[in-house]
């Protein structure tokens, strides 16, 4: 290998290009067990955004059962989840299109079990007994009126399911995990009501389930307005399990005969996720003595087994630092996982060996780590005395170098949510930027999980402040350090991290450019035109409306532009309903009056996040080109251009 070319930052050439990353990749997503067979999700940009289940058998073949045309998507509470359920080689899905159930063998194609009405399913269980599936339902039948969200009961064959399916619990705003005892005889889920979240707060109950099906003597055996229980699961012999935060962290627990909680391991860690989606899953038994378990330090995933008698916690070295969707039985455990230098995988461990199998990946794309910048955990100071995460990525490519005393322009990510988190796990958009030498800071900013209840309360009234503060803060502390060029920092978010994105492109003058992707400006458009499950997500983030219409206002980009000084780009999908097109075309149109450079990309047909091969690499390609023109900075290879107004 000769000397590395030198070039200034911004200018290397990576073969880690906006081609590789959307050619032959997949999302990987839910995971079931039949049997023998392993079942997951794969999301196909390729194929439009396509959500199609696959089944391995233990031979090691592989096959698509859902059939082209057919697309395996709830949109319960939009974001989806849960989105089928197998039960000796039957599959149950949710048809995007249509959102109607369908009943399918590997024998015979996809046939409805739910009528055509406006009506959502998501989150299955078998109750194998009766003959029905157990789901959450969302119903959006009535016009001008909220969804209504139950827990129903619906025939497997699709007869008597006329009306869309028998209620058997109602009267909460929200409801997710139904979960059958093993013997059938008792119904576990979670409820919550506006305005909570079920990360601020939520209620585990359990009935009694009769022999006609119906449920009663309910009662709630944890959680409440300020407790948050994530993933209940019955053990083989009947156990209730279940994850909540009352000690500050998601920690694991379960329910003693007497009805009192027990404490199975008490760590300063999360065992639990934020519930943006159905059908997620931490932990699972692999026997009534043993739960295979992940958990998540600092930012960190582990996976570890969990001896339900002694409580004695044993970690698995496993390379991974990201792990999700976790299933088990008495000889293997499944998950998703990823490492600061492998993509995500769905992945088979032998718990007797130990031995892991990786069943599919994302791409089979082969990416040389000599192009691969590996993350750095920091800690910083920021507001108020405390202390924020990030995870750092310096440029990174063996072939070039920069030239001596040149600092790298330097991108700052913003999550969405804003109630999630980053991992450290290898993702090929952070090391786009990397391998042509700009730097990127990951930011955890006060909100997100992974650090414990209080950390993700700190956005409670603060959101579009204490986010804003975390990333600026974090770029402060890389530029004083002499990691990053202060007069090339940009920063970047979708959704939630769009509207960190814009306010401190507003209200802030630490960065020099940005790009908002299905981004929020106007925060009282937002809480007025957006679906029921984040209606009143705002009244903890911000406060209550209209009794606080002075902090919606404050907080709103949309109301100073004359503050933004600074060169911007927008892209947003013109069906999105979670952040509707109008928030961005607001933004634009100011950025035009004021003789802002700005650029707007729109993507006909996607929604909230992009999902067509396509769109994904325009929009890489064109948040490059953008700030390529911004700063000045030659690139290494053509890339399509994009309209910069102003410019």
């Amino acid at each position: 290998m000769g000397q590395p070319t030198v070039a200034p930052y911004g200018s290397w050439k990576s073969p880690i290009t906006s081609d590789l990353i959307v050619s032959a990749t997949v999302g990987l997503g839910q995971i079931a067990l039949d049997g023998q067979d392993t079942y997951w999700i794969e999301l196909r940009p390729s194929e439009g955004g396509r959500n199609c289940v696959v089944r391995r058998t233990p031979d090691g073949r592989v096959r698509d059962v859902t059939p082209e045309g057919f697309n395996a998507r709830t949109r319960v509470h939009e974001y989806g989840g849960g989105d089928f359920a197998v039960h000796e080689g039957t599959i149950y899905f949710s048809n995007f299109a249509d959102q109607r159930l369908y009943r399918q063998t590997l024998a015979t194609p996809p046939a409805p079990i739910t009528p055509e009405k406006k009506l959502r399913y998501s989150d299955f269980c078998i109750d194998e007994g009766r003959g029905r599936l157990v789901a959450v339902r969302e119903d959006h039948t009535v016009e001008g009126r909220e969804a209504v969200n139950t827990v129903v009961g619906l025939s497997l064959e699709g007869e008597g399911n006329d009306e869309g399916g028998r209620v058997l619990v109602s009267g909460n705003d929200f409801y997710s995990s139904p979960r059958l005892s093993p013997d059938g005889s008792r119904l576990a889920w979670l409820a919550w009501n506006h305005p909570n979240m079920p990360w601020d707060g939520c209620e585990l109950w359990v009935g009694e389930v009769s022999e006609d099906g119906t449920v009663k003597d309910s009662r709630r055996v944890a959680g409440g307005e300020e407790e948050s229980i994530f993933q209940p699961e019955w053990s083989p012999s009947g156990v209730l399990y279940f994850v909540s935060d009352r000690s500050n962290w998601w920690n694991l627990y379960r329910l003693s005969g007497d009805g009192s909680v027990e404490a199975m391991c008490e760590m300063e860690a999360e065992f639990g996720v934020p519930q943006w989606a159905f059908g997620l899953s931490t932990y699972a038994f692999a026997s009534d003595d043993r739960v295979v378990c992940a958990y998540n330090e600092r930012g960190d995933w582990s996976l570890a087994t969990l001896d339900t008698r002694s409580k004695q916690l044993e970690r698995i070295e496993l390379p991974y630092t990201e792990i999700a969707y976790v299933r088990a039985d008495a000889r293997r455990a499944l998950f998703r996982t990823a490492s600061p230098t492998e993509r995500l995988a769905i992945v088979e461990l032998d718990l007797r060996t130990r031995a892991g199998l990786v069943l599919r990946r994302a791409s089979e794309v082969a990416i040389d780590e000599g192009y691969v910048s590996r993350p750095r955990a920091v800690e910083f100071p920021t507001e108020k005395g405390r202390t924020a995460h990030a995870f750092f990525y310096a440029p990174h490519n063996r072939d070039f170098a920069a030239p001596e005393g040149e600092r790298p322009p330097l991108v700052v990510m913003c999550h969405g949510g804003p109630t999630a988190a980053t991992s450290s796990r290898l993702k090929l958009d952070t090391q786009f930027w990397t391998g042509r030498g700009i730097a990127v800071l990951d930011v955890n900013y006060g909100g997100s999980t992974g650090y414990g209840r209080e950390y993700r309360q700190r956005l409670n009234g603060e959101w579009g402040v204490v986010d804003v503060d975390d990333c600026v803060n974090g770029a402060k502390y890389l530029i004083e350090r002499g990691e990053a060029d202060g007069a090339r920092s940009v920063i970047t978010g979708g959704s939630a991290g769009g509207f960190t994105t814009l306010n401190a492109l507003t209200f802030r003058d630490t960065f020099r450019a940005g790009a908002s992707h299905f981004g929020i400006s106007d925060l009282t458009v937002f809480v007025g035109d957006t679906h029921k499950f984040e209606s009143r997500y705002l009244d903890r983030l911000v406060g209550p409306y209209p009794e606080r219409a002075d902090l919606y206002f404050e907080r709103s980009s949309i109301n100073f532009t004359e503050r933004l000084s600074c060169p911007v780009i927008f892209f947003q999908g013109l069906e999105d309903k979670i952040v509707p097109p109008n928030q961005a075309e607001l933004m634009v149109e100011a950025l035009r009056r004021k003789k802002q450079p700005v650029a707007y990309v729109v993507f006909e047909g996607e929604q909230h996040g992009f999902r067509k091969a396509e769109n994904i690499k325009r929009a890489l390609d064109g948040e490059l080109y953008f700030y390529s023109r911004v700063f000045g900075f030659p690139l290494a290879e053509r890339v399509e251009p994009v309209e910069i107004e102003n410019l």
